[in-house]
């Protein structure tokens, strides 16, 4: 069966293919079509809005059935920003140097005990003939004050998960607590009702 993955974010598209391939789902990107998908306003107030505005641009597009997510992450001692945000916090769309060097900076004064945090994910999946369906997941964490390892992607080089550093622990380690793998878990289960 083949869906399509309404993203641009090669680090989700690893980890979206990883994980449904192990599904026996063939995902395809942007990558494996012509044109060029239209960007969709992604102008909702939460993580589940703006999935699902993304699933239906890319179902209208691709003709698939569309999986989407929209994560971020919520940082308690600033009330939740970056939130929906996190991907333009700096002002720049996907600079994850510069989005990490802003939350560095507004967490500068923030003792470790008060630097609690959680990413969060919503999936959301549209079919070509109006079945839609959401999941979400989350995984808490804290901020470190500052940035290391190699792996992951976005915020990873400073968020600490109970298991360790997102860019410094496989990718593996990772599916099974992160904010994705839980929302994808919660997918695998409810995609098994539509199908």
């Amino acid at each position: 069966m083949k869906f399509f993955l309404a993203t641009k974010n090669e680090g989700k598209i690893r980890e979206f293919k990883r994980i449904f391939n192990s599904l026996g789902i063939e995902m395809l990107s942007q990558k494996d079509f012509e044109s060029i998908m239209p960007e969709p306003d992604e102008n909702g107030k939460t993580f589940t809005d703006n999935a699902l505005i993304k699933a239906h641009a890319g179902m209208e597009f691709s003709g698939l059935p569309t999986v989407s997510d929209d994560s971020g992450l919520c940082v308690d001692a600033l009330d939740g920003r970056p939130g929906i945000l996190s991907a333009r916090y700096s002002g720049i769309h996907g600079n994850d140097k510069e989005n990490n060097k802003k939350l560095l900076s507004e967490l500068k004064s923030v003792p470790e005990s008060s630097r609690t945090a959680r990413y969060v994910c919503a999936v959301a999946c549209v079919f070509p003939d109006g079945r839609e369906f959401t999941v979400s997941g989350e995984c808490e964490g804290i901020i470190d004050f500052h940035e290391s390892g190699s792996g992951g992607f976005g915020y990873d080089p400073l968020f600490i998960s109970s298991i360790g550093k997102f860019s410094e622990i496989s990718a593996e380690e990772k599916d099974k607590v992160s904010h994705r793998g839980i929302a994808i878990s919660k997918f695998e289960e409810k995609l098994k009702d539509y199908l």
